[in-house]
């Protein structure tokens, strides 16, 4: 077992899910986490529907982004000018796509909760709500955190739209969750479980860190501070 998980090929399988779901996984925070509190502490038209959006597409089908992207990417379709399908590149879009309303939604409850104990308070030192929003996202880290980590767990279990956009190609675009699909497919069970340690292990750790985090707040909640 330990010689097939130091295969090289495995090794560079296993660095570019890394790859793609942490480059997607930022994206999605820097898109995510300022919309989430413009949504929880702003007030403008279509405020709402926008919620229900984020929220209706946390269980967003992967394989219907998948095929959206192959017909927006394909060489016949308006973006097949880029060149992108069948590429990391595709792979990161994806997932973007898949993270972000779940960053989105996740980081407005948070920053919802944090508004409703601190906002009055930032209101009442002379700041303006478009002012308030990078204090509230402060005060907020453990949740803006926490949001960017639930989108990661998301990335790095996905399977469906990467194999649409990806194709699953060797030593381009072949990820540990198509891989396992793969390998299982062929009888190559021991790669395919030593792929599966460790996608378990880096879902395990994602998984205690956001319930470290949860704890963290739910502690800092009980001896609350001014912000």
């Amino acid at each position: 077992m330990l010689a097939i998980a130091l295969d090289p090929d495995l090794l560079h399988i296993i660095a570019l899910s890394m790859f793609v779901s942490v480059a997607a996984t930022l994206s999605a925070a820097v898109v995510g986490l300022p919309l989430g509190a413009i949504l929880a502490v702003m007030r403008f038209p279509g405020r709402q529907p926008v919620i229900v959006v984020a929220n209706a597409l946390l269980g967003l089908p992967p394989v219907v982004v998948g095929l959206a992207l192959y017909l927006l990417l394909s060489y016949s379709g308006p973006f097949g000018v880029l060149n992108l399908l069948f590429t990391p590149t595709a792979m990161i879009l994806a997932q973007f796509l898949l993270a972000l309303p779940i960053v989105t939604a996740l980081s407005h409850r948070g920053m919802a909760s944090v508004w409703r104990r601190y906002g009055d308070d930032l209101l009442a030192l002379g700041f303006h709500r478009a002012q308030a929003l990078r204090h509230v996202i402060a005060i907020g880290r453990i949740e803006a955190l926490t949001a960017t980590l639930a989108g990661f767990g998301r990335t790095i279990s996905e399977v469906g739209a990467i194999l649409i956009v990806g194709g699953n190609i060797a030593g381009s675009t072949r990820t540990m969750t198509t891989a396992i699909t793969l390998e299982t497919s062929e009888g190559h069970f021991a790669r395919a479980l030593a792929l599966g340690v460790v996608l378990i292990v880096i879902s395990l750790a994602v998984s205690a860190v956001a319930f470290f985090l949860s704890g963290q707040r739910r502690r800092d909640d009980s001896h609350p501070e001014g912000p």
